[in-house]
């Protein structure tokens, strides 16, 4: 049964952030991917680097879930416009616990080759995180951003 890339991009939102399959990782990512997230850290290089971020995510937000609203697909691009939803129960970009629930926008454009994904570009709502988190002052957003990298 033929694969599209769509069907590759939508195991990498249900399967590994949704199921918690980190396996996946190996089967949808190619060992070159390079996560473009502005609040990654460390290496954003290859399969091992994309668990590190969803464990990242997952230790702060253990309920957490994706949820695509749409796929626009062309050629060997994907864009997922999606929302994440989760409750803080861990440290994120420098902000302890605050058990609030919190509803995240954003979009990934993801490209594709032979089955794999090769690039993800992710753009998303850190500032309104922070807002949903209780950051007092937005001015700190910058700061907070900084000493997480």
């Amino acid at each position: 049964m033929p694969t599209t890339n769509r069907d590759v991009v939508r195991r990498l939102y249900k399967e590994v952030w949704n199921e918690r399959k980190l396996e996946v990782t190996e089967e949808v990512l190619s060992k070159s991917h390079a996560l473009n997230d502005p609040t990654s850290t460390g290496s954003t290089v290859g399969p091992a680097a994309y668990k590190t971020q969803v464990r990242r995510f997952v230790a702060a937000f253990p309920d957490l879930r994706f949820t695509v609203e749409d796929y626009i697909c062309d050629k060997d691009r994907v864009v997922a416009v999606w929302t994440i939803t989760g409750t803080q129960k861990g440290e994120i970009l420098g902000i302890a616990p605050s058990n609030k629930k919190v509803t995240v926008s954003g979009i990934t454009i993801h490209q594709l080759s032979a089955g794999k994904i090769l690039d993800s570009q992710t753009v998303w709502d850190a500032f309104g995180l922070m807002i949903q988190l209780g950051v007092p002052n937005p001015a700190k957003l910058e700061a907070l951003a900084a000493s997480a990298r």
